[in-house]
């Protein structure tokens, strides 16, 4: 199918410089086209994951991606969307975070073939620019109007911007030329947010070069949910495509509890099914939202698309073990995904009671309770539920040496960890 009418379907198009263009760029034959993601973490989070997509989208059509890795705009900060400055990392930092990113990209692009993908940093370019050549050849080609226009920078005029950020467009903006001259880069993407910076980058081309209407930009809509709570933040904070941040299982169960009024606008957003797989699935949360078909497989590609196959195996059978109460078929790497943010009690003894260790734990509010709680069938060892008073807790109940989960009533975990 035609590359924009898929973006199209998928509601993927916000903004594009010059629409008519751009198609008949993509008609003629291949692009090269960048986004940029600046070092400000570790990781990459959920909300970055749609435009790393996007790019692979237009890899998939036969073009040729550069996800660009901001080493430079990262020790800066960018101010679009944001109320305040951004604390200033360490160039150490920056460098650290900039090869952990790295890292994360080179799952999602194909690099090798005609049109392989290429990871650039923009710390190549700019870390050597003198702040006279700077000023004199970059500078001069933005009036201070002009800037002050754009929205990320109108929106901080009255809470305060420093000069720092307020360079900030003329830096990305540089990147884009750079880009240009260097890899023929004819299109820049980005969240809706970047608008004003992706401009900015096509007039500088424009006055530096004596190509007219050869560059374009596109933005993609920023994800918003439909009961108004912010996407890809939980209880627990926000979601990272870092399996050490963010659990395998953590990120399956973001994506299966999905509102039936956004699941199929996020299966078109960031899974590659079919448009007439989607529609099919449209079709079943209309008449059997019940059966959450969609949510299933809106969390099964997302969580096979950012960690395999394997990791997405463990994720249902974390989930499939929940559901059912059978912990004890979980192994040790899967009750801490799982158990993650449950309360946690590190248990010093050997072997001790139940009763007592429901007390020391704080599992139940007291003696008296805790029996009440065992002797009314509320107390469960590893999804076994025990009713005995006498029993006691021995290294037989521990999974891999190493946790014992005890559940109290329908859904309260306790997570008992052991150091002997």
């Amino acid at each position: 199918m035609n590359l924009l009418k898929d973006l199209e379907y998928r509601g993927l198009i916000n903004q594009v410089t010059d629409l008519e263009g751009l198609t008949k760029q993509l008609e003629e034959g291949q692009i090269t086209l960048y986004c940029g993601f600046d070092p400000t973490g570790d990781s990459l989070h959920i909300g970055h994951l749609l435009t790393v997509l996007t790019l692979r989208r237009f890899q998939l059509a036969g073009h040729k991606p550069l996800a660009l890795v901001g080493g430079a705009t990262g020790l800066i900060g960018d101010p679009s969307g944001k109320k305040a400055e951004r604390t200033l990392n360490e160039k150490e930092i920056v460098v650290q975070f900039s090869n952990r990113i790295k890292d994360q990209l080179l799952r999602f692009l194909n690099f090798d073939g005609e049109n392989s993908a290429k990871i650039v940093n923009n710390y190549d370019w700019i870390g050597n620019l003198d702040v006279i050549s700077f000023l004199r050849d970059v500078g001069k080609n933005f009036g201070i109007n002009y800037m002050l226009a754009k929205d990320s920078v109108e929106s901080r005029i009255q809470s305060g911007i420093s000069f720092t950020e307020f360079s900030y467009m003329i830096l990305q903006s540089y990147d884009f030329l750079k880009l240009y001259e260097q890899e023929n880069c004819r299109l820049q993407i980005g969240g809706s947010d970047q608008w004003g910076n992706i401009t900015a980058g096509l007039e500088l081309i424009r006055k530096s070069t004596d190509e007219e209407g050869k560059a374009y930009g596109f933005t993609i809509p920023l994800v918003t949910k439909s009961d108004g709570t912010k996407f890809g933040k939980t209880e627990g904070g926000a979601i990272w495509l870092d399996q050490e941040k963010t659990s395998p299982y953590e990120l399956y169960q973001f994506f299966i509890n999905t509102d039936d009024r956004d699941v199929i606008k996020f299966l078109k957003f960031f899974t590659f099914l079919t448009h007439e797989a989607i529609d099919r699935l449209a079709e079943e949360v209309a008449t059997v939202p019940e059966k959450r078909s969609a949510q299933r497989k809106l969390a099964e590609e997302v969580t096979r698309l950012v960690h395999g196959e394997g990791a997405l195996a463990q994720a249902i059978r974390i989930s499939e073990a929940l559901f059912n109460g059978d912990i004890a078929s979980l192994n040790a790497s899967e009750i801490k995904q799982g158990f993650k943010d449950v309360p946690s009690y590190e248990c010093q003894e050997e072997e001790i009671s139940l009763l007592d260790l429901l007390v020391t734990a704080k599992i139940s509010p007291s003696k008296r309770q805790g029996r009440e709680d065992i002797q009314n069938g509320a107390i469960y060892v590893n999804g076994e539920r025990k009713t005995e008073l006498e029993t006691v807790i021995t290294k037989e109940d521990r999974i891999e040496g190493q946790f014992t989960i005890i559940r109290r009533g329908k859904k309260k975990y306790f997570l008992i960890k052991y150091s002997l």
